[in-house]
């Protein structure tokens, strides 16, 4: 079995940040969120990152994060475009938005071909989660059902105060795999908890402040691609017609249906790190502080990459 890669899903430009977070210096030496998802990730074995980006922010990115990745990892790069669409389909006009996490990751797919494991570029996930998904993927393979896992978090360390969030809220089965998890694109927390709503606010659902949440943390086999790929364009027919300028092909979408049909067992693995994240500017500072903190204990150098 080909050793796990890591697929670092950075073609977002941040529209509720303001701007291209990904390069946003957290760290004490100009270090962005993703040097620390790396640096977790290198030491729990991933030699080899996949960084899934646009064309237009290329260079940028590279001077910014990934040409001093490249001297101790071996780098890719995969480009998620709009028109990058199956046969007979096109860019709805107007629309400008990418085509979320399942597309993303089906951008790379030539440059996968064993297991692997993808993050988002604006989150920081904390070492121990780099860990347990390495050390799954490592000694998991697909048998005639595929072996998925994925790291989960509580909600309530993972909300913002700063506005709305979106969270794959999990339900577990009783030997520990996932039931199914269900996209909710508007979190918010209130004065006593933590609910979402799916109609613009005109009503509002309670959620657990400790049901697990997936933070796009996952783990696949190459089976997983093949399975996203077959089902985009029945997915593109269904949704573009209800909303051509914001549908999103979310890879949670795909596992709860590769669930459902008896095809994918994900094992529900678990980080005792608080994530952080900067959906919103106002987020930043907590974000700052909480790197700091951590060099000043001792988990992070404060020169990454020396």
């Amino acid at each position: 079995m080909n050793k796990p890669v890591l697929v670092v899903m950075a073609a977002g430009m941040g529209s509720r940040y303001g701007g291209m977070k990904q390069i946003d210096p957290v760290g004490p030496n100009g270090q962005v969120i993703v040097d620390y998802s790396l640096y977790d990730a290198r030491r729990a074995g991933f030699e080899t990152v996949i960084f899934v980006i646009k064309h237009e922010i290329e260079e940028t990115f590279k001077a910014a994060i990934g040409d001093r990745v490249a001297k101790v990892m071996k780098v890719k790069y995969a480009f998620q475009q709009l028109d990058e669409l199956p046969a007979g389909f096109a860019i709805p006009e107007g629309r400008v938005k990418p085509w979320g996490t399942c597309h993303a990751v089906l951008a790379a797919k030539d440059l996968i071909d064993g297991p692997f494991a993808v993050i988002n570029a604006d989150d920081y996930y904390g070492p121990e989660a780099f860990k347990v998904i390495y050390d799954y993927l490592s000694t998991h393979a697909d048998g005639t059902v595929y072996d998925y896992c994925m790291v989960s978090y509580l909600l309530k360390n993972t909300v913002s105060e700063n506005g709305s969030v979106a969270r794959g809220v999990c339900v577990a089965n009783a030997d520990g795999t996932l039931r199914s998890v269900t996209e909710r694109t508007r979190i918010e927390t209130y004065e006593n908890g933590i609910h979402y709503t799916e109609d613009g606010g005109e009503s509002w659902h309670d959620l657990p402040a400790d049901a697990p949440v997936s933070m796009n943390l996952w783990g696949f086999g190459k089976s997983f691609l093949d399975e996203a790929e077959r089902r985009f364009a029945g997915w593109l027919t269904e949704h573009l017609e209800q909303n051509p300028l914001k549908c999103e092909y979310f890879l949670p979408l795909v596992v709860s249906e590769l669930i459902d049909e008896g095809k994918a067992a994900v094992k529900i693995l678990h980080s005792r790190d608080k994530w952080y994240g900067v959906t919103y500017r106002e987020d930043k500072p907590t974000v700052v502080a909480a790197i700091a903190q951590k060099t000043q204990d001792g988990l992070y150098p404060e020169d990454l990459w020396a």
